[in-house]
């Protein structure tokens, strides 16, 4: 007979790789232009070493039910995790570009299975009237890995070596393997759904089609997202034919999966209302957290003059309020205080009005008004992930909650990779946008501009500038704040789209159908 295992160890065990793998989507990207250094290549070789991995992590993801059937959900989560470990060591070790993207590659690989894994297990681990207070702890875990990320990458880089951002993996790793292998088990329903991967000769069943289109168009999408910027969008052949490839290839995975009786995702589950409706609020969600914390640091580096370490520290409010709060979001969810609607609705409310809030900031605000608002973000992302958590699963059957993992942690996936693209573009074209309309009002001939720098030219000169170079560097001065108005201006309209989408999407909460939530729910594990 099985020990009985408590359901907090399997839930803190499964959540420690988890956080490891979401750390490292954003704690290398502040070390890029010390490993371009280290490995003799230029900074745009190097961000391919982020691009690989998402690429890798985004191909994988969708296929993770499927494979968690075909090896069992307990070997394959320790599979990941011992294929991270090892390939982090790699990434560490790398005497070259070609080695590191090598294993960075292999890296995405093992890292994709663990998000939708955990979730899975979680949902098995716990009944449907404790499930809440379980994905409070994954909410911690998915909200300020990837927050917190920068800074520790920042400070690891200041006063160490950069190898090291991916060294420190290792011992979480073997640890994390070591936990899983002791108290996690697969559920008695997971083994029956595991025969549904086999024929009736017991040989496997291979969606060979589907798998390849998945992997193709998630694939091309993903480089299309990740270097559309860099490489001028559709002004690039490369990045036109990687979106043809993309949206082809997932047209026709979605038409064929709806067509075979064992896909590799189950399309069929999107039919249900509350996990469709969910699944666009995880997009949403990943389009939200990963374009704002990529926003804040190059805000205040590029314009406040922040060491990355200190604006990385203005995250750091949001994640405490999401680590205090989650726990009681869970608690009001669970003992059916407040329903699960109502408290997603007022959640995304909060943030909606949290972006809004930084799209007023201007150049003189200081670091408390920053912390502030991501802060208020946090206290709307504490009381968001685990009503929708509840509101996802609330109509599915226990032998699709493996299936549905896959879908929900791929759409937050996308967003994610959607989010930073998004603000990536808007910010550079938006600025352009605001100094072609500053620079039509301020002409050569404005008087307010020629004070400006008659004054500045004539304090430089009185400090030891002869005549000629006092005006040129006054003119540089007055195009440098001209330069940071409108970039902070670029920023401002990103920060106020994302609260117009998200105040925008909030009302489909209550197109979601009704149901019990707190107590026991009939279809307990």
């Amino acid at each position: 007979m099985k020990r009985q295992v408590n359901p907090w160890v399997v839930a803190l065990t499964v959540t420690i790789a988890t956080f490891m793998e979401l750390l490292d989507t954003s704690i290398a990207n502040v070390s890029l232009p010390y490993i371009g250094g280290g490995l003799g290549r230029s900074f745009d070789e190097v961000t391919w070493i982020l691009t690989t991995y998402l690429v890798a992590n985004a191909v994988v993801l969708p296929m993770s039910a499927w494979l968690s059937r075909v090896f069992g959900r307990k070997n394959y989560y320790m599979a990941c995790v011992a294929l991270f470990t090892v390939t982090s060591l790699m990434c560490g070790l790398a005497p070259t570009l070609g080695f590191m993207l090598m294993a960075r590659v292999l890296q995405g690989v093992g890292g994709g299975g663990l998000a939708p894994v955990e979730q899975a297990i979680l949902v098995d681990t716990f009944p449907p009237a404790k499930r809440a207070s379980a994905f409070a702890l994954y909410t911690v875990a998915i909200v300020t890995a990837p927050a917190i990320g920068p800074v520790l990458g920042g400070w690891i880089t200041d006063n160490f070596n950069w190898r090291w951002v991916f060294l420190i993996n290792i011992p979480i790793g073997i640890l994390s393997i070591f936990l899983t292998n002791r108290f996690v088990e697969d559920p008695p329903e997971f083994a029956e759904e595991r025969k549904t991967v086999r024929d009736e000769n017991g040989k496997l069943r291979v969606d060979g089609i589907g798998i390849a289109l998945i992997g193709l168009g998630s694939a091309a999408l993903e480089v299309l997202l990740d270097r559309g910027q860099i490489d001028d969008w559709f002004g690039s052949t490369f990045i036109r034919w990687m979106f043809v490839i993309g949206v082809a290839s997932l047209v026709a995975a979605v038409f064929w999966e709806l067509r075979q009786k064992d896909p590799v995702i189950d399309f069929r589950l999107l039919k249900i209302r509350n996990f469709a409706i969910s699944n666009l609020f995880y997009f949403i969600f990943g389009v939200g957290l990963f374009a704002s914390t990529t926003m804040i640091p190059q805000i205040l580096q590029s314009l406040y003059g922040y060491r990355a370490i200190d604006a990385g520290l203005v995250l750091g409010p949001g994640a405490f309020v999401i680590t205090l709060l989650a726990p009681v979001g869970a608690q009001l969810v669970q003992r059916g205080i407040v329903h699960p609607r109502i408290l997603l609705f007022g959640a995304l409310i909060v943030v909606g009005i949290s972006f809004l809030h930084y799209a007023s900031f201007n150049l003189q605000t200081d670091y408390n008004h920053y912390a502030l608002a991501r802060a208020l973000q946090g206290f709307g992302y504490a009381f968001f992930f685990v009503p929708l958590t509840v509101v996802t699963y609330s109509q599915l059957k226990p032998h699709q909650n493996n299936k549905a993992s896959s879908l929900t942690n791929f759409f937050r996936n996308w967003g994610g990779s959607f989010g930073i693209a998004l603000v990536t573009t808007m910010s550079e074209r938006r600025q352009n946008f605001h100094q072609s309309r500053v620079g039509e009002q301020l002409s050569p001939s404005f008087g307010g501009l020629q004070q400006n720098i008659t004054r500045t030219a004539a304090y430089l000169h009185v400090h030891g500038f002869s005549a000629i170079d006092a005006t040129a560097a006054a003119t540089a001065r007055v195009y440098a704040q001209l330069e940071a108005q409108t970039r902070l201006l670029a920023f401002m309209d990103c920060f106020h789209i994302l609260g117009v989408v998200t105040l925008g999407v909030a009302p489909l909460v209550w197109l979601t159908k009704n149901f019990r939530a707190g107590g026991k729910a009939p279809e307990a594990h």
